[in-house]
């Protein structure tokens, strides 16, 4: 059977719509309606805001066209605000195992599509994914997203085989907890597979909103060229009880402006169809060089780092409760200046070449990467710098193990007492890190860091608890969470 038909049967249940839920032209008549708008107007939606809650697309056009510097930095000072009432000072930390590079589809932007004869093709076996997860946990990760390319290669099957091998891979006293996915959309049959075999999050990014530019970023007769089979992989997932869903763009394929109502819209519309259940994650990478891919080179729409932050802050005040998610593409310097107005989580320590972990330490191996990175620093450098700009790292699995999802998890997230469960979470496991793998640098710097998250704790109980469990900790016990 040909690669492309293998969802052809379920390719007609969009194909028979007469609409989805991204409008072209009214998101470019709202945008266009709000620009240049007044101090006093960007002032009344930034009110709003103070709230906490999910902003309009009208209001959000008025955010993406202020060009005021001054209420922009209110809007950074806000966003800034907003991230430590909802999930307090912590920096969630993760990283990438990517299992192939090899893919079907042929998208002009991806060092992994077919044509790319650049890269070297390869699939890792479940030996070889063991001894990728035994690196990552001897330097002290605990959480992952696996990224598959979409090939026969790769199917449902293997990746069941794939997440329940990393599961049952330790090291010492670590192991991963979490392991997220990062594949194609796939049906209704195998999602359900998926939550039998127990992910974290599902994630799935459109890469572009705009019908015209996804067309021609995918070429017909692959799979991905379906814009709606792609658009409506998370309802696919939550319809099977997968609860934890994640979206995103690669921004510079579009007109920034535009995706960032894209990823509004798609988020209104997962609430409105699932109780109130909208993505988990939302993830934001700009587009970065590839091997053998031209187009990566010189997007068109590039996005400056100033445009950058601002769309940050913009997502973190236009849906208060989602994580955002800041990779290792940035360099250090882009992540310093914007992790403060909005990230809740980012990755440390990654490498993206498939096999990367056990055979380049500083993640050069481009013939088999996917782009480049911008942040090649240890996961030691990035735990340190974190702690140093008076935030938490959190290796905290906690919400997914104990069930906190979907519905659960948005009721926390919504009312802003996810840094009840976070903040003491965040602190436990990065003790963890701190005994079993941290530099003396990084050691004290988070011990420091520790303790002015103990001054700064109104709740004695709470901070009881922790300081009992920290002691508990020393004596080696792990993985106490609450």
């Amino acid at each position: 059977m040909n690669f492309y038909h293998k969802y052809q049967a379920e390719f007609k249940e969009y194909d028979a719509m007469a609409e989805d839920f991204i409008d072209d032209d009214k998101i470019w008549d709202q945008l266009n309606k709000a620009a240049n708008p007044s101090k006093a107007v960007v002032r009344k939606v930034l009110a709003k805001a103070e709230g906490k809650v999910r902003l309009e697309p009208e209001e959000v056009a008025i955010l993406i066209q202020n060009q005021d510097p001054e209420t922009i930095d209110e809007m950074y000072a806000l966003a800034n605000r907003i991230k430590r009432e909802v999930y307090g000072d912590r920096i969630v930390f993760f990283a990438p195992l990517y299992i192939s590079n090899k893919c079907a589809n042929n998208c002009r932007y991806c060092g992994f599509r077919r044509e790319n004869k650049l890269v070297e093709r390869r699939t890792l076996t479940l030996e070889e994914i063991a001894e990728e997860v035994k690196t990552m946990i001897s330097e002290g990760q605990k959480r992952t997203v696996l990224v598959y390319g979409e090939s026969p290669e790769t199917g449902i099957d293997f990746i069941c085989d794939s997440i329940r091998q990393v599961y049952r891979t330790k090291w010492g006293n670590g192991e991963i907890r979490r392991a997220n996915i990062n594949c194609a959309p796939l049906s209704r049959e195998e999602l359900a597979k998926l939550k039998e075999v127990g992910i974290g999050t599902f994630q799935v990014f459109q890469e572009t909103y705009h019908h015209q530019t996804y067309r021609e970023m995918h070429p017909a007769g692959t799979i991905k060229s379906h814009y709606r089979w792609r658009l409506y992989a998370q309802d696919r997932a939550l319809d099977v009880g997968l609860d934890d869903v994640a979206i995103g763009v690669l921004f510079g394929l579009y007109d920034w402006r535009f995706e960032v109502m894209g990823l509004l819209y798609h988020t209104i519309h997962l609430e409105e169809k699932y109780n109130g259940v909208g993505p988990h994650t939302i993830s934001f990478p700009r587009i970065e060089p590839a091997i053998g891919t031209p187009f990566a080179a010189q997007p068109k729409y590039a996005v400056s780092d100033e445009e950058f932050k601002k769309i940050v802050a913009i997502l973190r005040l236009a849906v208060p409760y989602a994580g955002l998610i800041l990779t290792a593409r940035e360099n250090p310097e882009v992540r310093r200046e914007v992790l403060p107005v909005g990230v809740t989580q980012i990755d440390a320590g990654t490498r993206i070449g498939v096999g990367g972990y056990r055979q380049a330490a500083g993640n050069m191996l481009p013939d088999k990467e996917q782009f480049q990175l911008g942040d090649t620093r240890s996961l030691d450098q990035v735990i340190y710098e974190t702690c140093q700009m008076g935030n938490i790292p959190s290796f905290c699995t906690a919400c997914y193990r104990a069930g906190r999802t979907g519905e659960d998890f948005m009721a926390v997230a919504k009312s802003s007492f996810v840094h009840n469960f976070c903040m003491p979470n965040a602190i436990l496991t990065l003790k963890e890190y701190l005994l079993d793998f941290a530099t003396e640098e990084t050691k004290q710097a988070g011990e420091k860091a520790i303790a002015q998250c103990l001054d700064r704790m109104a709740d004695d109980k709470i901070k009881n608890f922790l300081r009992q469990a920290l002691a508990r900790m020393e004596e080696g016990e792990r993985d106490i969470r609450v």
